[in-house]
């Protein structure tokens, strides 16, 4: 197999029930383009009956269908991040496995990179996620622009194209925890984004809860700013100099009226110092996150453990 034009890396953890109708549309989608590609999936240690429908498909479609599986669960970054060392492409395409993003929007992708763009995210058009997912990604969008001033409309859309280099810059970056789309958009010269469709699942569960996706913004806000640790340190000198007045004022107030009475005081320093508690434990979590990351890259633990890469042998 010499090397395509196209790679389409696609992550799977446990879409056994989503994977026949992806692979029913995936492929006739692809061979429309009229250029050469291959498809990478990426088997994040899935509990189904997934590798066995991936090995499957490898057999059915030896010629462009290389299967990477790992031997553990890593997470979906991680996952991208394998078919990412181990695709051939000039264009890389990043694609879920749960047809929420239909495959044949792909085209829409390179047809944009046409144009000269390095890397084109995507915007989910009339999306079909429940209300508390649509408020949280805009909430989270708005925040992250304005902590690490990296502008993408939609950062929860997987389905996004990386040129060549873009995608050997990730690679080199060597980051335990990172989030890609991100990272991309900082390397990138000439990013767009262009509008696709979006669909329910076709079968199965999202595998991001709540605190999964919360988990994904602390990395991304720690990983691409230090503007929280700033945030945290201006806000405590805010409260020290409040706290300090409203000392002073206190304690005037009770000596002008005479009071001998030192409940109050004490019932007020009771309330500010619950008050400064809470804040001194946000911000030692805040920290933590920081040193958290740090800690990881200093292990310098294998990132994923590959167990097995079913791919065809060039003769």
């Amino acid at each position: 197999m010499g090397a395509p034009v196209l790679s389409v890396v696609i992550p799977v953890y446990n879409e056994e029930a989503v994977l026949p109708a992806l692979f029913a549309r995936l492929y006739p989608a692809l061979d429309a383009l009229g250029c050469s590609y291959e498809i990478v999936f990426v088997n994040d240690g899935s509990r189904d009956r997934s590798p066995a429908l991936l090995r499957s498909q490898f057999q059915a479609r030896p010629d462009v269908t290389r299967v990477i599986l790992f031997n553990g669960n890593f997470g979906q970054h991680m996952a991208i991040m394998a078919g990412f060392e181990h695709c051939r492409g000039e264009r890389i395409v990043t694609l879920d496995a749960d047809l929420q993003n239909p495959p044949e929007e792909i085209a829409k992708l390179l047809a944009k990179m046409d144009e000269g763009h390095d890397y084109v995210g995507s915007i989910r058009l009339m999306r079909q996620d429940v209300a508390w997912r649509r408020v949280a990604s805009k909430a989270m969008n708005r925040l992250r622009e304005r902590l690490t001033h990296i502008r993408m409309t939609d950062q929860g859309c997987m389905l996004r194209a990386y040129s060549r280099p873009i995608v050997d810059a990730i690679r080199s970056s060597r980051e335990v925890s990172t989030y890609i789309p991100a990272l991309a958009y900082s390397f990138a010269h000439n990013p767009a984004e262009v509008e696709v469709a979006h669909e329910e699942r076709a079968a199965g569960e999202s595998k991001y809860s709540l605190y999964k996706l919360i988990r994904l913004n602390f990395d991304l806000v720690t990983g691409f700013s230090v503007v929280p640790l700033q945030l945290f340190s201006l806000f405590g000198i805010g409260v020290s100099i409040v706290a300090l007045a409203a000392y002073f004022v206190v304690i005037l107030k009770r000596i002008l009226a005479g009071e001998g009475n030192g409940l109050w005081v004490i019932w007020d320093r009771d309330i500010l110092a619950f008050f400064l508690i809470g804040v001194l434990l946000f911000g030692l979590g805040l920290v933590g996150e920081y040193v958290g990351r740090i800690y990881q890259q200093v292990r310098e633990r294998p990132r994923f453990l590959v167990q097995a890469i079913l791919e065809q042998r060039e003769e």
